[in-house]
């Protein structure tokens, strides 16, 4: 019997680099025809997590040359001062990107917000229509991180067409956008959750799992075939001897031995969400000015050949 080739861990860091220089160099693309494109981020409240990304996202825009605009507001804010401001930055036509920082606080109806923001402009891809649109295979806006697997997957293995896709999760934000995606990309793809029987033996049957169920290390070994790519969406903070630490939703040590690439945490998943975020801050303004040119090509990167 023939060893398993060492195991690739994607880098996600290295990838994130790769989309950013993209688009970077797509802004500048945009700014000669005169068109500069903008990022508007609301944050409502001081959540020290939200804090911190908005901060992140913010300092990725300056990198990539977008324009970004904050605002924030305090946790008192009511619901129809928040409504007025994203009807403001819908019909301003020099903003093309409008993100809402979740969660919101308790007194402000999430969906609501979240369906006030022009499906042109959501660059969370969570609007209604921009959900139905990618159920049917539509180019539309699509949430950051499943994009992002997506992406992560296509430079690793190349052409996923008739590949067998689990993913673990049913979440609007991952799970079934990440299913739509896969199925745009001819993978057959099953969707497992809480309640599938047989889990353990479904996702045996994957050339490709996404873990995106947020149990710590719930994916060990047991649960893959040999050769199969894993990307891991999780994000969870245990305390292990002593410290905290973030581990995924797929046991790692475990996991390298039966998996022919996996995605680490961090340093996997986690980088391709923001630069998602500007890539459709990108397709957003192309989105409002239809005159725009088609998008830089750029030079694919090597493929995994999947077992």
């Amino acid at each position: 019997m023939n060893a398993q080739a060492p195991v690739q861990i994607i880098d996600g860091k290295a990838a994130a680099a790769r989309v950013l220089a993209e688009v970077s160099a797509e802004v500048q693309a945009m700014k000669a025809r005169g068109v500069a494109p903008a990022l508007a981020v609301i944050l409502v409240g001081q959540d020290p997590a939200s804090q911190v990304y908005v901060r992140n996202k913010v300092l990725r825009a300056e990198e990539c040359g977008i324009r970004s605009l904050e605002f924030r507001r305090p946790a008192e804010t009511g619901e129809a001062e928040l409504l007025d401001l994203i009807h403001s930055l819908n019909a301003d036509p020099d903003v093309h990107g409008i993100l809402v920082q979740l969660p919101l606080p308790d007194h402000i109806d999430e969906q609501r917000v979240l369906q006030a923001v022009s499906p042109l402009k959501d660059v969370d891809g969570f609007h209604a229509e921009n959900v139905g649109g990618l159920s049917q295979g539509r180019e539309v806006l699509t949430p950051c991180t499943p994009a992002g697997c997506l992406r992560l997957l296509q430079d690793s293995c190349g052409d996923l067409a008739g590949k067998h896709a689990v993913v673990i999760g049913r979440s609007n934000i991952v799970g079934k956008p990440m299913a739509a995606l896969l199925l745009k990309a001819h993978c057959s793809v099953t969707v497992v959750h809480s309640r599938s029987a047989n889990l353990k033996d479904l996702c045996r049957q994957a050339d490709i799992v996404v873990a995106a169920v947020g149990r710590p290390r719930l994916v060990d070994a047991d649960w893959l075939k040999p050769g199969a790519v894993v990307i891991d969406v999780g994000i969870n903070r245990i305390d292990e001897g002593g410290r905290s630490r973030l581990v995924g939703d797929v046991d790692f040590d475990s996991a390298i031995a039966r998996a022919a690439a996996i995605t680490p945490v961090p340093g996997g998943v986690g980088p391709m969400t923001i630069a998602f975020l500007m890539k459709n801050t990108l397709a957003a303004a192309r989105l409002q000015h239809s005159d725009l040119p088609a998008t830089v090509q750029h030079p694919e990167a090597p493929c995994l050949s999947i077992s």
